[in-house]
């Protein structure tokens, strides 16, 4: 055993409330090292060699260098004390807060009442702190659209230079075609069609740019969009189809024409509005800059949330599209850079308004910090998004560490994090899926197929779906191709048929998740997805030559190919599946 390697932490991704009644207990141990690992536990007021139990637990995730065990525990009374039991060949290794023992759980000290000294402890689990992402989410699928280029509906409304809406339009960072929230109602039924049940808009209030990123009125839809009042019938008209919307929260920084901006901008240290910003010398000036903004941009002047005015008009902002609009969640833009206390204090504001919204930050790299349970809901899983592209699409990882690095993620989190996780493959940050992909369709579906199959919501960048191709921004915001007979009617039919077997089967959506092959130097993966009605088993070559495998551990029973009615006999538990090159088979056991 190598004891340097293992680690728990109580009260974090390791010990925490999953449900009212249940806690989920992980640790870490080094790959390959142990034979089993228990959790030994008790009530801390009746913590005695008669009272206390011992549960065994089991690997949930691995990566290249820990395995990472589990185990789901219901206390009778909602306290916890326990600590681990490492067994590897004769050897016995307990563990808890006062360090490692041989054979036998050290307890010694004093202790509160009956309770015991130096064990590990989820002090008492209080209803009101598990953390709970609202549970449609884990049953959507998003789409996100760019207003400003998925449909014109109201050309009364284009602005001055508008350019011709054609399929082989070029964006350019300043142009306009003239999208608008009336083209949006008026794709509903499409979006319906295709299976969507939540809309992700990028922002629509006013703005000076075609992103609308730099806003002007927090409160009011961009005049080239429409009004307030279309943006309530859009709502409205969507939850009639069952479809949901989700904004975007530019709460990091204005717009330059921002009228407060402004108001610094004249009047300099005499202006009221000076601290709503972050100034470090008057007047203002951008070369070189001399206040703080969205990276280096002179245009988007970083809010200072801290200040009582700030926070009080964007968390009016946050009330008000929620209350009185409907808008069933919010995307939180450049979110690692605004105070933890102003998020708190707007999940607070948001929940009161309505309690099933859904709360997104716009994240990169791992988001413990804000996952707590008093913050966001979710993250938009980037480490999940590179990990699929680098296997499936660039060719970049084998396997095992497209294995790795999933699970890397799945230790991150609380799991009900995870469930709710925002999984994405690309949007109008980044190039589009197929121009990743250098054209090659196959690689393109092959990756969807993993998103519309894992756990967590997937979201679908306008477009994809009918083979819309572009570079990195502004060639990823081309205008959406609506002529069917420049669409991939072929590839529409994919995302369709996935969509609605994902939206079939609950254990594509929140079933069990496990690998039941990812190996060192291949190209070769396959997974499980089950819950008790059902049982998948997905397979996918990323390479370019047949593959054969042989998976083991599966048990009794027949699968069927869901592409071509085949049936696979499992004969001891074990299934062999033979793979052409970037090809993948989905199936359900019968």
């Amino acid at each position: 055993m190598l004891l340097e390697a293992i680690y728990h932490q109580p009260k974090s991704q390791y010990a925490y409330a999953y449900d009212h009644e249940t806690l989920h207990i992980r640790v870490r141990t080094k790959k390959d090292d142990m034979d089993r690992v228990s959790v030994v536990w008790g009530d801390k007021y009746d913590f005695h060699e008669e009272t206390i139990r011992t549960s065994a637990m089991h690997v949930f995730a691995r990566d290249t260098m820990f395995d990472y065990y589990e185990v789901e525990i219901k206390p009778p009374f909602r306290r916890f004390a326990y600590a681990f039991k490492f067994k590897k060949g004769d050897r016995t290794v307990f563990w808890n807060e006062t360090g490692f023992k041989e054979d036998s759980l050290h307890s010694g000290g004093v202790g509160m009442l009956w309770s015991p000294s130096g064990m590990f402890e989820f002090p008492f689990l209080n209803t009101i702190d598990v953390f709970t992402p609202p549970e449609w989410v884990k049953d959507a699928v998003f789409y996100q659209i760019f207003p400003e280029r998925f449909a014109n509906g109201d050309e009364s409304l284009n602005p001055p230079g508008t350019e011709a809406w054609t399929p082989d339009a070029v964006p350019t960072r300043d142009n306009f075609f003239g999208g608008d929230l009336q083209g949006v109602i008026d794709k509903l039924d499409y979006l319906e069609e295709l299976g969507v049940t939540c809309i992700y808009f990028t922002p629509f209030f006013e703005a000076f740019s075609n992103h609308k990123y730099d806003t002007i009125d927090y409160l009011k839809v961009d005049p080239q969009f429409g009004d307030n009042e279309t943006a309530k019938r859009l709502v409205d008209e969507a939850h009639a189809r069952g479809i949901r919307v989700m904004l975007d929260a530019v709460f990091n920084h204005s717009g330059y024409y921002f009228p407060p901006f402004q108001d610094v901008l004249k009047n300099g240290e005499k202006s009221r509005f000076r601290d709503w910003f972050h100034i470090r010398d008057y007047p203002l000036a951008d070369d070189p800059l001399n206040y703080d903004t969205f990276g280096f941009v002179a245009q988007m002047p970083k809010l200072n949330t801290e200040h009582p005015e700030v926070k009080a008009y964007l968390l009016e902002v946050a009330r008000y599209w929620v209350e009185d609009i409907g808008a069933d969640g919010w995307r939180l833009d450049v979110a690692n850079e605004v105070d933890h206390c102003f998020w708190r204090e707007f999940r607070d504001t948001v929940k009161k308004a309505n309690p099933d919204a859904y709360i997104l930050g716009e994240i990169w790299h791992n988001s413990l910090a804000w996952l707590g349970g008093d913050q966001f809901d979710a993250v938009m899983n980037y480490p999940v998004t590179n990990a699929i592209l680098d296997f499936f699409v660039k060719e970049e990882i084998d396997a095992a560490h497209f294995m790795g690095r999933l699970d890397a993620m799945l230790i991150s989190y609380p799991r009900q994090a995870n469930e709710a996780a925002f999984n994405l493959l690309d949007s109008h940050d980044t190039p589009r899926l197929l121009s990743i992909a250098e054209g090659n369709k196959e690689r393109m579906k092959l990756a969807a197929l993993f998103q519309l199959t894992y756990m967590g919501a997937p979201c679908i960048y306008y477009g994809d779906e009918v083979g819309m191709d572009g570079g990195a921004d502004p060639g990823c915001r081309r205008p959406m191709v609506w002529e069917e007979e420049h669409q991939d009617q072929e590839l529409l039919s994919f995302y369709q048929t996935l969509i609605s077997l994902r939206r079939s089967h609950r254990a594509l959506r929140d079933g069990s998740f496990r690998f039941l092959s990812a190996e060192s130097g291949s190209s070769v993966t396959a997974y499980e997805r089950s819950d008790d009605m059902s049982r998948f088993v997905i397979a996918a070559n990323a390479g370019t030559k047949q593959e054969k495998i042989e998976l083991n551990g599966l048990g009794q029973g027949t699968f069927r190919s869901l592409e071509d009615d085949t049936l696979y006999e499992l004969k001891k538990g074990k299934l062999t599946i033979t793979l052409e090159p970037l090809q993948a088979v989905v199936l359900k056991e019968q």
